[in-house]
């Protein structure tokens, strides 16, 4: 079994937080040690450069600020990291990338421990820079590359965003193309005639229409503006939006958008509500402008629900060829003004849409097959580094 020291996120919730703690959680559950090492501490003058979890198998790192997009560390955190891997010795470090001036240090660090270095490189794209908010995340693309370029292994979600890394002069030998996973057990289809008090508890709040949904951040690069106008034009009958989720655009949307046929659910931490939520939609919408892969629409595959998103990221890739509606990032409300009444009068294609999109996650996005692309990722780099040591010593000689 490998030991692996993993560099993340657990707060505040994001698809990067979800990736991390589902992925962990998968690799111990095979008989893998995982320390996590994350970003849990405010800067304090107290800590007097000591780890405050020194010998958790866990370990807190402190920093400046921390937000869902990126990460400021304190002056003191590289050296608690460094300290941190010279105590854990790791058979290989993963970091799935938190957008922090670390993610620039780790390969040499890593290269001076001579550990393997893993990333899984997140940041949404959308390869066709249609809009301002895709080059503003091709930005974050260029900066990145030279730093990932240094990486033993870069993780990426689709070959799309491979093509975008190479094209900035990542060497595709250092790219791993291995696609987000869902746990497809839990992830499911309510089972027909039968409710749990959680399902019915969240079914009575919904109300007795259609449900429509959309969950994840209410940020300006998920243009749920653009979903939020066609449903006012629209103003389907018999249907209710239900928006799940947070963010910086929550107070301003909710006074723009004061209407009886949505719902305001806010964000939701608990996990088995989250899933009943989905169990009860019968469409899912994703108007994003850019997106990596999402993990809520993998969800939302998973439970069987009509899933209708823009080809931002490799979310377009995702639901080709039948597994569900694909739009493109231009002009959003205009498409869904099409698509929305087709939806809401044709609840047979809905059904339709919805057990393609739960075949297409079961065939190509479960969470199991994710986790043993990981491992032979990890056998692969920790063989070769051995070999490489082997080398080393012989030639030292």
């Amino acid at each position: 079994m490998v030991q692996i020291a993993w560099l993340g996120k657990k707060s505040p919730f994001c698809g990067n937080v979800s990736y991390g703690l589902s992925t962990t959680k998968a690799l111990r559950s095979r008989g893998h040690q995982t320390h996590f090492i994350h970003f849990d501490t405010p800067h304090s003058p107290e800590r007097n450069g000591i780890s405050l979890l020194a010998n958790d198998p866990d370990v807190s790192l402190p920093y400046l600020v921390k937000s869902q997009v990126y990460t400021i560390p304190s002056p003191r955190a590289q050296r608690e990291l460094r300290d941190s891997l010279e105590r854990l010795k790791p058979d290989l470090v993963h970091a799935s990338l938190t957008l922090s001036p670390l993610d620039f240090r780790l390969p040499e660090l890593c290269q001076q421990l001579s550990v393997p270095l893993v990333a899984t490189f997140h940041p949404a794209f959308d390869s066709g820079l249609r809009n301002l908010t895709a080059g503003t995340q091709q930005l974050t693309y260029q900066l990145y590359a030279p730093a990932l370029a240094r990486y033993d292994r870069v993780i990426v979600f689709s070959q799309l965003q491979a093509d975008v890394l190479i094209k900035l002069g990542v060497p595709a030998k250092r790219l791993a193309v291995i696609p987000n996973g869902v746990d497809t057990d839990l992830w499911s289809p309510a089972s027909p005639g039968t409710a749990s008090l959680l399902q019915r508890s969240v079914r009575e709040r919904l109300g007795k229409e259609r449900i429509f949904l959309y969950m994840g951040r209410l940020a300006t690069e998920k243009n749920v503006e653009a979903l939020l106008r066609a449903w006012r034009l629209v103003s389907p009958e018999g249907c209710r939006l239900v928006v799940v989720g947070d963010g910086p655009l929550s107070s301003t949307f909710q006074n723009q958008f004061n209407d009886p046929q949505i719902l305001w659910w806010g964000y939701e931490p608990d996990l088995e509500t989250r899933v009943a939520l989905l169990q009860c939609a019968e469409v899912f919408l994703l108007p994003s402008l850019v997106e990596g892969l999402s993990l809520a629409l993998l969800e939302a595959m998973a439970t069987g629900t009509a899933c209708v998103a823009t080809d931002a990221g490799a979310d377009g890739e995702v639901l080709a060829g039948g597994a569900g509606i694909v739009m493109k990032t231009q002009e959003v409300t205009t498409q869904l003004r099409t698509l929305l009444p087709v939806l809401r009068d044709q609840p047979v294609l809905t059904a339709a849409l919805g057990r393609g999109a739960r075949k297409r996650a079961l065939e190509r996005y479960t969470l199991s097959g994710n986790i043993d692309a990981i491992e032979r990722l990890y056998e692969e780099l920790i063989h070769s580094n051995s070999l490489a040591t082997l080398h080393s010593q012989a030639k030292s000689t």
